[in-house]
């Protein structure tokens, strides 16, 4: 028995290290595919990342993909191979091939994460829908409420934020005291959001903390989305799971961004039980929610209730880390360059004194009469843009000729903004804080530079969001350099960065006090 036994154990064991190397295999197999996958074989990169995915995961993992980028693409050129079909592009003469009007490219599976749940459902938003007529429809009703126009309408709300963000400031200058400017513009943004999408402050500035705990859970999702995104099929078996609704009712309530629009509609108007919006009065308001609801209660189907929600939710989300970002580089680049900072405040001085500037400073004026404000303006975007993951387009099935390259169709394509406004041949001394290059530069130097301003993305998918940001950033740093010297609490140490998608600061700590003899 011992004897028959042992040879069972044997042939038992000879079936295990059979099936074992037969998964080896596979995996070998697998892996030597992706290695010499058709059209990418010979495009530059790290080894690993024409191998796995997990190259690339572990590289946003680690918070300093944007950096990695850079130093890729200066080893390697145009187009670097990030995964087994995975290639990031840097030319800017690649952005209306990859981003332009009707040429095949779609976003992929790495935005559909980013959406909200309601009624137990995912619903696409314009940013992370795939489907571009979905897009266009959801896109044509609301786009308006996004220009410069519209948005200047409610510029005395803007101002109001302004005024009580100034009245902190002033207790934390009287006092001596330090403060975290970072999370103080975080809160600014947030309450310009909800004025401009609600017509209420949502109680950042004037509480002074996380209101609901928004901010928190936005950097959560945002760093999930980063790195789930590197392997979307994961996310229907985590977060996207259609199950975890039905057998987790409450998880819907754990939303904070459903929940966080939901409380500001309700304050406003109100969902009945059958998940309609109160028809209440047309009141013609400027605000997001005003001009939407009355598209709605004319043709639901235009603009139906799930419409409204997702697209005030979509603000909510997105409407306050990118501002806050941008504002946050741009006084800590000034602080950095003190002859900078000194040259862009009495620019703002000059233009007090004689009368060009009114008090909060408007849109307009810091447009027309602070050109060197708008040159640092646009070095700091250059330098720090919010986001720092390539924009992922699939290229189309017939592929692409792309920088000089054959595309196969089906490859994952993108641009990453730190890496295009770091290219030497474009940006004489990239990695330096220049403003002047944004005046100073010849004409067709200045165009090549314009070609290449990724910050917002580019064609018919640029951040719709983008005169909010713009309308924030040219009115409320010349205001803040009028009224305050800003500087670092402690200039030895540099501020921590970590890219999570966007590319968060933490550690602006400053020193604020009044300034004299004010214009």
């Amino acid at each position: 028995m011992a004897v028959i036994m042992m040879g069972n154990t044997t042939v038992d064991y000879s079936w295990k290290i059979y099936v074992v190397c037969i998964l080896l295999a596979a995996v070998a197999l697998h892996l030597l595919r992706n290695r010499f996958k058709h059209g990418l074989r010979d495009i530059p990169g790290p080894t690993a990342a024409k191998y796995t995915r997990l190259w690339k995961l572990h590289s946003v993992w680690k918070g300093d993909h944007h950096n990695t980028a850079i130093e890729l693409h200066r080893k390697y050129g145009s187009l670097v191979r990030i995964g087994p079909k995975h290639v990031s592009v840097g030319d800017p003469d690649a952005i209306p091939v990859i981003y332009g009007l009707n040429k095949g490219f779609t976003k992929t599976a790495f935005y559909p994460i980013q959406c909200i749940s309601w009624n137990k459902k995912p619903q696409m938003n314009l940013f992370s829908t795939r489907d571009e007529r979905f897009h266009r429809d959801q896109k044509r009703p609301v786009a308006n409420a996004y220009s410069m126009t519209s948005l200047l309408e409610l510029e005395a709300s803007v101002d109001s934020c302004t005024q009580i963000f100034l009245s902190q400031l002033r207790n934390f200058a009287d006092r001596k005291a330090s403060v975290d400017l970072g999370v103080w513009l975080q809160y600014y943004a947030f309450d310009v959001v909800g004025e401009i999408t609600f017509a209420k402050k949502l109680g950042f500035l004037e509480e002074g903390r996380d209101i609901d705990g928004m901010i928190e859970a936005i950097q959560g999702m945002l760093a999930y989305a980063s790195l789930c995104g590197q392997v979307p099929e994961m996310h229907p078996l985590l977060l996207g799971n259609p199950l975890f609704p039905i057998l987790m009712p409450s998880m819907e309530t754990w939303n904070q961004v459903l929940q966080f629009t939901l409380k500001a509609i309700n304050s406003r108007s109100s969902l009945h039980r059958d998940g309609e919006l109160d028809a209440g009065e047309k009141g013609g308001g400027k605000d997001m929610l005003s001009r939407w609801m009355d598209i709605h209660h004319t043709d639901p189907e235009k603009l139906s209730t799930r419409d409204v929600i997702v697209h005030l939710s979509t603000n909510v989300f997105a409407g306050s880390d990118t501002t806050a970002i941008a504002i946050r580089a741009v006084l800590y680049l000034l602080m950095r360059h003190p002859a900078v900072m000194t040259k862009v405040q009495a620019e703002i001085d000059s233009a007090a004194s004689n009368q060009k500037l009114s008090d909060p400073v408007s849109y307009r004026e810091s447009i027309t009469h602070l050109p060197y404000l708008g040159a640092v303006l646009k070095e700091a975007m250059r330098l720090h843009p919010s986001v720092g993951l390539i924009l992922e387009r699939e290229v189309p099935k017939e592929g692409m000729f792309i920088s000089g390259k054959q595309i196969p169709g089906g490859t994952i394509v993108g641009i990453n903004a730190w890496v295009l406004h770091r290219d030497g041949q474009i940006f004489s001394d990239p990695d330096s804080f220049i403003p002047e290059r944004w005046i100073e530069s010849s004409p067709e130097a200045l165009k090549e530079m314009e070609k290449s301003f990724f910050t917002f993305g580019a064609g018919s998918r640029t951040c719709i969001g983008k005169n909010i940001s713009l309308l924030e950033m040219y009115k409320i740093v010349p205001q803040l350099l009028r009224e305050f010297e800003i500087r670092l609490h402690s200039p030895e140490q540099e501020w921590k960065i970590r890219n999570a998608w966007f590319v968060q600061q933490e550690g602006l700590i400053c020193d604020i006090v009044r300034r004299k003899n004010l214009a």
